[in-house]
C-alpha cells in the first residue's frame, strides 16, 4: 500500500503541508517496503486546476491513501474516482513521519 503525505519539505521529518494541491512536496511511503520517496509537486506553481493535476500525479504513482488536512472539491472528485482513500489529518504542526504512523495505525478518519 502507498500512502501520500503533502509536505513542506522533501524529508520525512518535515512538516505536513495543510494544502494538498499547492504543497511543495509529496512524500509517498510504501508500507510493504518501508521506503519513503520524495517528489516535488509539479502542479504547485500552476495558475489553476492544481487539484485535479495533483490527483493525477498520485494516480500515476499508484497511491492508495492520501493523508491531508483538506482537499478541494475538484481534487476530491478526481481522487475518489481514481479509488484513492482520503484520510483527514486534523493535527497541525505534525511531521510526515507522524502522519504515516497515524495512517498506518488506523488513527485517522476517512473523508
Amino acid at each position: 500500500m502507498k500512502i501520500c503525505i503533502p509536505a513542506k519539505g522533501p524529508d520525512s521529518g518535515d512538516l505536513v503541508d495543510e494544502r494538498f494541491g499547492r504543497a511543495p512536496y509529496y512524500l509517498i511511503h510504501d508500507t510493504e517496503t518501508g521506503e519513503t520517496r520524495s517528489y516535488k509537486n509539479p502542479a504547485a506553481e500552476a495558475m489553476g486546476g492544481v487539484g485535479p493535476r495533483a490527483a493525477q500525479f498520485l494516480l500515476d504513482h499508484d497511491v492508495n491513501i492520501l493523508v491531508a488536512a483538506r482537499v478541494g472539491g475538484n481534487a476530491l472528485e478526481a481522487l475518489k474516482a481514481g479509488g484513492i482513500t482520503i484520510l483527514l489529518s486534523e493535527e497541525t504542526g505534525g511531521t510526515v513521519r507522524e502522519a504515516i504512523t497515524a495512517a498506518s495505525g488506523g488513527r485517522l478518519r476517512e473523508q
